[in-house]
C-alpha cells in the first residue's frame, strides 16, 4: 500500500533555554531544528542541554507529584545528584530557570467554559513553558512557572513575602474568582503542574489542566540512547511485550525488531517523486530499514533476526559480512556493528513525530561509518518526522551534513536545506560556558568557523614538518 504523504507540520522543540543549570549561567535561546547538533570541547556543557531534557521527561513520568525534579538515580534516564549539583557553581542563592518551546501539528485551544460561543479564546500551534525552582531551606521550591501559548501568558509565581502562597496571573486572559473568601494557593505539583485548587478557586481555569497534558506527551515523545552501549548477546529470550524504546544502553534494541517483526511494523523509506501527483513513500518493516542502513554504511551485507524454538521465544540475530561469507552471529563481528545497531533501531522504531537525542552515537565506529551515519539521522528526520538531536565529537558526522547540504538532493527523493539543521559549537571562556550557533550558507560551508574546532590540524602538520626538517639536519650532520 503506497499512502499519501502530502506536506505537514511536524511536533518538535522548538527552542531551549538554560539558566543557572549545572555549567551555564544563562545559555541564552537555543533554537531546535528537525536536525539539532552539539559539539565542543570536554565539560563545556553540551550534555547539559540533554540532560534538561531528560530531566523534563523523568520528573513527568515520575508518580511523586510532590517532588519538583526527579533528579534520578543509576537506573535514570540520567542522574543529577541533588538540587545543589545542578545549580550554577553550586550556588544556593542562584535559581535555576530552563526555558522551553515547542510546536505541535495541530492548533491546541482554549475555548470559552463560561458560555457556548464557538470561537476559541485562543489558538496556537507553539507552546512554551518556562520554570524557575531556588533551593530553600535545603528544598528545591518553584518560584515562578509560566505557560504561554501564541502570544497568551499563564503564570504562578511564588509570593515576594517569603510565604508559600502563590498567585495565578494573566495579562491576556482574566481569571474569575469564585464567590466566597479568597484563599491563597499552594505550591505547583512538581515543577511543571498547577496544583487542584486553581480549578477550584476560579470558574474559568480548568484549560490550564490541558496545557499540562500538552507538555506531558511532549516529554512522552522524547527518546534517548547514551553514549555506553551493551554488548551483544549469543541469544535473546523475548516475552511477547513491546519495549517503548531501545533502552538507555541499546539493550532493547533487538527485542524491539523482534516485537516489529511480530506485528508487521512498517515505516517510510524515501520517497517517489511523481509529477502528477503528491510524493508517496514506500513503506518497509522496521527490520529491513535497519538492514538497509546497516548495508549502506558498509557494515555488513546481510541481517536478520531469526526464531530459533518452536514457542517464537529465543532469537538470534545472524549477519553476512558479504554476499559470499557464511552467516555468522552478532557476536562475531566487529564491535562496530552491535554499537551503531541501537542507533538505527531507535531511529526507525519511534513513532512518527518523536524526538530523539543520542548522546555520542559515534563512538567505536570507523569515520567512514560516522560519515554514513548523518545519513541516517538526516532519512530519519526528513522521510520520517523524526527531530534527532546530536551531541558529538565527530568531524566526519558534521562534514557530511555540509556535503549533504552543498549537494541539497540526498538521494531517494530526500533533500535538506540549511535551516533543517541547526549546529553549536559549545567551549569555555574565563570559567563561562558559552555556547555559538555555526553558520551554514547554501553551499554547507560554515562561514564563522571557530579557531581550533576539531584541533588545530594546520599545526600537527608544521610541527611534524619542523620535526622532519630537525631529523634531516641531525642525520647529515653525523
Amino acid at each position: 500500500m503506497m499512502p499519501d504523504t502530502t506536506p505537514r507540520g511536524t511536533a518538535m522543540i522548538t527552542r531551549l533555554r538554560l539558566q543557572n543549570f549545572k555549567a551555564w549561567e544563562d545559555s541564552g535561546i537555543v533554537e531546535f531544528g528537525p536536525i539539532t547538533a552539539f559539539f565542543g570541547s570536554n565539560s563545556s556543557g553540551k550534555t547539559s542541554f540533554l540532560q534538561s531534557l531528560l530531566l523534563f521527561k523523568q520528573t513527568a513520568e515520575s508518580a511523586d507529584r510532590g517532588r519538583v525534579f526527579d533528579l534520578g538515580g543509576p537506573s535514570s534516564l540520567t542522574s543529577l545528584g541533588t538540587f545543589r549539583d545542578i545549580t550554577y557553581r553550586h550556588n544556593a542563592e542562584h535559581s535555576v530557570g530552563i526555558d522551553i518551546g515547542w510546536h505541535e501539528e495541530k492548533p491546541f485551544e482554549i475555548g470559552h467554559t463560561e458560555t457556548r460561543r464557538r470561537e476559541p479564546i485562543a489558538s496556537s500551534n507553539d507552546l512554551g513553558l518556562s520554570v524557575l525552582v531556588k533551593e530553600i531551606r535545603s528544598f528545591p521550591v518553584v518560584q515562578q512557572v509560566e505557560y504561554t501559548l501564541g502570544d497568551f501568558h499563564f503564570s504562578m509565581s511564588r509570593s515576594r513575602s517569603g510565604r508559600d502562597e502563590y498567585q495565578l496571573d494573566s495579562a491576556e486572559y482574566p481569571f474569575k474568582r469564585v464567590s466566597g473568601r479568597p484563599w491563597p494557593l499552594p505550591s505547583p505539583g512538581k515543577f511543571y503542574s498547577f496544583p487542584d485548587q486553581v480549578r477550584a478557586y476560579y470558574q474559568n481555569a480548568a484549560f490550564l489542566s490541558d496545557l499540562e497534558l500538552q507538555f506531558e506527551k511532549l516529554c512522552s515523545r522524547i527518546y534517548y540512547l547514551g553514549p555506553l552501549r551493551q554488548d551483544p548477546e549469543r541469544q535473546y529470550i523475548w516475552s511477547g511485550g513491546r519495549p517503548v524504546d531501545v533502552g538507555k544502553r541499546g539493550e532493547l534494541a533487538v527485542e524491539a525488531l523482534i516485537a516489529s517483526q511480530s506485528d508487521g511494523r512498517t515505516n517510510a523509506r524515501g520517497f517517489a517523486v511523481r509529477k502528477d501527483g503528491p510524493r508517496r513513500t514506500r513503506l518497509i518493516t522496521v527490520e529491513e530499514h535497519v538492514a538497509a542502513w546497516l548495508q549502506e554504511l558498509g557494515l555488513i551485507s546481510d541481517f536478520a533476526v531469526e526464531a530459533v524454538d518452536d514457542r517464537a521465544t529465543l532469537y538470534r540475530v545472524q549477519v553476512k559480512r558479504s554476499p559470499d561469507s557464511a552467516s555468522v552471529l552478532l557476536t562475531d563481528v566487529g564491535f562496530g556493528v552491535s554499537q551503531v545497531l541501537p542507533v538505527l533501531v531507535l531511529l526507525a522504531y519511534v513513532p512518527e513525530g518523536s524526538t530523539v537525542l543520542l548522546e555520542q552515537p559515534e563512538i567505536h565506529l570507523h569515520p567512514a561509518v560516522q560519515s554514513g551515519l548523518a545519513d541516517v539521522v538526516i532519512e530519519a528526520a526528513k522521510v520520517r518526522n523524526i527531530q534527532v538531536v546530536v551531541e558529538s565529537h565527530s568531524e566526519h558526522f558534521l562534514m557530511r551534513l555540509q556535503r549533504r547540504i552543498a549537494e541539497k538532493d540526498v538521494g531517494r527523493g530526500v533533500t535538506i536545506e540549511p535551516d533543517d539543521c541547526r549546529l553549536y559549537f559549545c567551549d569555555t571562556s574565563e570559567g563561562h560556558s558559552v555556547i555559538s550557533q555555526l553558520e551554514l550558507d547554501l553551499f554547507g560551508n560554515i562561514t564563522n568557523w571557530p579557531d581550533d574546532f576539531f584541533g588545530n590540524a594546520f599545526e600537527e602538520v608544521a610541527a611534524m614538518n619542523r620535526a622532519a626538517r630537525k631529523r634531516a639536519i641531525g642525520e647529515k650532520s653525523i
